[in-house]
């Protein structure tokens, strides 16, 4: 069996971290300390040296609802070079084939339900995070683009909401369960109340970051079409079903106040795996309830580290 040199980008983060603990042979993996994507001649000059066959392009600039409010032009700038640079340098490089990854927020804020994705393109997304997913889309472009020019095998993966062991706990930039995941920390330690963002009321789908590294492997040697694939389990939880569960995983004894005044997001956005359960039928997720122990797991043990 041929091997190749897998490159992947943002190794640091979650599911970069995730795809380390596969054990890939002939893996390289890039940090920010390693090269800031966002060079294009430090970029291409990484590329050059390590002439990857495959690469895993998940370096990105994310955050929560907050972050993409506040900073809808910092996330629009930083994550359209950085694809842009990856995608250039890889070509320049001779890469055989490379999967960049989007999430279910680029999808149109009116869009008909389960997204599809057919409809990536069909409307502009939600105002909260308007600057990421427009420039997230462009990825889709960009692949499609150098396809259509220079043959590039380059393949789009769309997974909903990602969460697990080093991901960004920040209370304002976070993600939903990292996020929530660190204010019940504080909250039990300070003896607080428990404030959450919103009504509770929206329903999100939550995918384990160790299932999407192995999807992302699986897609880099068997996903053979042009078109976007959507990662998705197709569970939805709602915000404040899961609130109940991270407090009770903290044996939280204190009030739970939901702030209305805060935004809710988009309420629901279900998305259509039948395209990866058409080649993946038997794929067997991470249970949010396993999910939640073994992120908090790590969390607590390593919260001095991580980011947040």
């Amino acid at each position: 069996m041929k091997k190749y040199k897998i490159l992947i980008t943002g190794a640091d983060g979650l599911v970069g971290s995730a795809i380390r603990g596969l054990g890939l042979e002939d893996a390289v993996y890039l940090t920010r300390g390693d090269v800031d994507l966002t060079d294009f001649d430090r970029t291409k000059e990484k590329f050059l040296e390590i002439m990857p066959s495959r690469v895993i392009h998940l370096a990105a600039k994310v955050g929560g609802i907050g972050g993409n409010i506040n900073h809808s032009g910092d996330y629009f700038r930083n994550n359209i070079l950085i694809n842009t640079n990856v995608l250039e340098a890889a070509r320049l490089a001779g890469c055989e084939k490379l999967i960049s990854f989007m999430s279910t927020c680029v999808f149109p804020d009116k869009c008909t339900y389960p997204l599809n994705e057919k409809n990536l393109h069909d409307g502009p997304p939600h105002f909260s995070n308007l600057g990421y997913a427009y420039a997230k889309r462009m990825l889709d472009v960009q692949s499609t683009a150098y396809r259509n020019e220079w043959g590039c095998n380059y393949i789009v993966a769309i997974p909903t909401n990602i969460y697990g062991p080093h991901d960004n706990f920040s209370l304002i930039e976070g993600h939903v369960i990292p996020a929530l995941i660190h204010r019940m920390y504080l909250a039990k330690k300070n003896g607080a109340h428990f404030n959450v963002w919103g009504t509770g009321d929206p329903l999100r789908e939550f995918v384990f970051a160790d299932d999407i590294a192995r999807l992302a492997v699986w897609a880099l040697d068997n996903y053979p079409e042009e078109t976007p694939i959507i990662f998705s389990s197709q569970k939805e939880v709602s915000i404040k079903d899961l609130v109940g569960m991270i407090a009770e995983k903290f044996n939280f004894k204190g009030d739970v106040v939901f702030d209305s005044n805060k935004p809710d997001g988009q309420f629901r956005k279900p998305s259509d795996g039948s395209k990866l359960n058409s080649y993946l039928s038997d794929f067997k997720w991470t249970l949010l309830d396993e999910g939640l122990d073994r992120t908090i797991d790590w969390f607590v043990k390593n919260y001095e580290n991580s980011k947040h």
